[in-house]
């Protein structure tokens, strides 16, 4: 619902994150741009994504909006993303465990509709279905 109003802003939705609580909730948009993300895009966004979560009301009880970029260590959220990103070191924080860890850390070899595919330190690879991961990002590596 969020998407088109954020692309209608010059904007690229790239995630969202809703950390649900009892009492209050956070709703966190991360927003991206060729041109990078400055301060005042993120309160563009802020205010039209206000609007329309008034109008839509999809959240139930109190929460709070956040819109930010998704920076260096940006979370990867699809599978487009794990492509554009291919050859790059992720960690990845799962939901479950797989294989007998909760955490994988390796280079993103590939994504398609089932899984990201990880080149892992021991040697070989390792497929992991969407729905095991319960957060992802880029690991910045210091030059």
């Amino acid at each position: 619902m969020l998407e088109p109003v954020i692309e209608a802003l010059g904007y690229e939705l790239w995630g969202v994150e809703l950390n649900a609580r009892p009492r209050h909730s956070l709703l966190r948009l991360f927003i991206d741009a060729p041109q990078g993300i400055t301060v005042d895009d993120c309160a563009a966004v802020s205010r039209q994504a206000s609007a329309t979560l008034d109008v839509s009301d999809p959240i139930t009880g109190a929460y709070t909006l956040e819109v930010s970029s998704p920076g260096w260590d940006r979370p990867l959220f699809r599978a487009e993303q794990y492509e554009r990103y291919k050859g790059s070191r992720v960690k990845i924080r799962l939901a479950r465990l797989l294989d007998g860890q909760r955490n994988v850390d390796g280079l993103i070899a590939g994504a398609d509709a089932d899984a990201v595919e990880i080149e892992i330190a021991a040697g070989g690879r390792l497929r992991v279905p969407w729905g095991a991961i319960r957060k992802a990002s880029l690991v910045v590596e210091d030059d």
